[in-house]
């Protein structure tokens, strides 16, 4: 009687679970059946739901919902609080699957090479995100004493920051921030928050909601010079062929021409500025110096050799992420993923990877929405399926699903599942009912793992 097909997922972010998805409604599902094995490194799933989505936008927070109906079938497992590849290697994986596809995302800044970004009080967006979002590998507190802040960027990321920089800490204490980001917050001290893009309203790649929200606080202040908008035939072939540039220009103009409010934070987005510089003095941030641009038609822009120094002690550059290099797979240093062809690992030779696949920001680099993941996922599953209907996967040693935990266990692994998350869920959501909130992020590692029963 032939056996399941066996795949390993490693990273339970919603690109692994969009490709699990993708299995279990797959024609292999039914014939001769899949099993599905999640590893993911920390204790709990959903990956950027869960660390990389601000708390305040529960709507997006919502797509759990959806995820969760996919691991509760029962042809999947989750091995939480499992490293790649400290706990488990490509080797060990190759033992026990099929095959194994990687998809797990990008958590680190991307470099931007400016003097001055090495100084006390330059930061990444991504450790801040990091800290907001109760990460259990970062540190609890968060400097948080800049009257004045730069955020260099004009990409959602880069809103978060700047919405969370400018919101008060009570706003922000209905979501699930743990008590020592609401601690954090309480003591901000930021009063004007810079956000900048060296390109004009046109070519923000803000999402036009994300944007909106800015102005929904009943204490931030959105400003926008009308000087900065300006538009080339570029730019307005652009709004012409997104609709989404459209609406997003169409706010900017608004809050460009309407008259300056009272609220008591203010939140400037300045367009035509490329960072140059950020300025120090004993090795700490006391401005940043920009350059002025202006449209060459085309949507791009020059420099004018016009410069600004902008009065601010902190600046925080959401320029992008970057994925983590992962030993045994190739690697391309430039866009930071793994070379594939639809999906499949390709090696420097030109060959496939045998039995290993990429998906999500691992595979693509961290572009687009959530929603871009799943087609993403389709089309590595279903090459997956299409190597394995044509006898090309490897076959494993030891293929039962007993063998994983003998592993696990012989390594003293201590991991989390699927019915250890229901425990924490609970447990969250117990912390926050006394306050009326849906839940309190649990931080700590060692307290994830007490309450998942790990």
């Amino acid at each position: 009687m032939p056996r399941p097909l066996r795949v390993a997922i490693v990273g339970a972010g919603p690109a692994g679970i969009y490709a699990a998805d993708a299995l279990l409604k797959s024609d292999a599902a039914a014939d001769p059946g899949v099993s599905i094995d999640l590893f993911e490194r920390m204790p709990a799933p959903f990956g950027l739901i869960r660390y990389g989505v601000a708390p305040d936008h529960p709507r997006i927070k919502g797509i759990i919902t959806a995820l969760h109906q996919v691991l509760d079938k029962p042809q999947i497992r989750l091995f939480g609080n499992v490293d790649y590849p400290s706990d488990i290697t490509l080797d060990d994986l190759r033992a026990f699957y099929d095959a194994v596809i990687f998809s797990t995302g990008a958590t680190a800044d991307r470099e931007l090479p400016i003097p001055g970004i090495e100084l006390d009080g330059s930061y990444g967006a991504a450790d801040f995100v990091s800290w907001y979002d109760g990460h259990p590998d970062v540190p609890r507190t968060w400097p948080l004493d800049a009257e004045k802040v730069a955020v260099l960027g004009v990409g959602n990321v880069a809103l978060d920051v700047a919405r969370i920089l400018a919101k008060t800490a009570d706003e922000l204490l209905p979501t699930e921030i743990p008590p020592n980001v609401y601690e954090g917050l309480k003591a901000n001290k930021a009063l004007e928050v810079h956000v900048f893009g060296r390109r004009g309203p046109a070519q923000a790649k803000f999402s036009p909601m994300e944007l909106r929200e800015l102005d929904h606080s009943p204490n931030i202040e959105v400003v926008v010079d009308p000087e900065d908008i300006d538009y080339d035939e570029g730019s307005i072939a652009t709004r012409r062929g997104n609709k989404q540039a459209d609406m997003v220009a169409k706010t900017l103009e608004n809050w460009a021409i309407r008259d300056a409010g009272d609220r008591p934070h203010k939140l400037f987005l300045h367009f035509f500025e490329s960072p140059a510089e950020i300025l120090g003095e004993d090795g700490k941030v006391v401005g940043l110096r920009t350059e002025r641009t202006e449209l060459d038609g085309t949507g791009n822009v020059r420099g004018t050799g016009r410069f600004t120094d902008w009065d601010v002690t902190a600046v925080y550059r959401a320029v992008g992420y970057l994925s983590d290099k992962l030993p045994k797979l190739p690697w391309d240093l430039k866009t930071g993923t793994v070379p594939d062809e639809g999906g499949r690992v390709i090696e420097e030779s030109g060959a496939h990877l045998q039995s290993v696949y990429v998906t999500g920001w691992i595979r693509r680099g961290p572009v687009g929405l959530i929603g871009h993941t799943k087609g993403d996922a389709n089309e590595t599953v279903s090459n997956l399926l299409d190597d394995h209907a044509h006898g090309r996967l490897h076959a494993p040693a030891s293929p039962e699903p007993e063998a994983v935990d003998a592993f696990l266990a012989e390594r003293a692994v201590r991991y989390t599942t699927w019915d250890g998350w229901y425990r924490l869920d609970a447990a969250e959501r117990a912390l926050g009912e006394p306050q009326g909130r849906e839940r309190v992020k649990l931080v700590e590692r060692e307290d994830m793992l007490r309450e998942s029963g790990a």
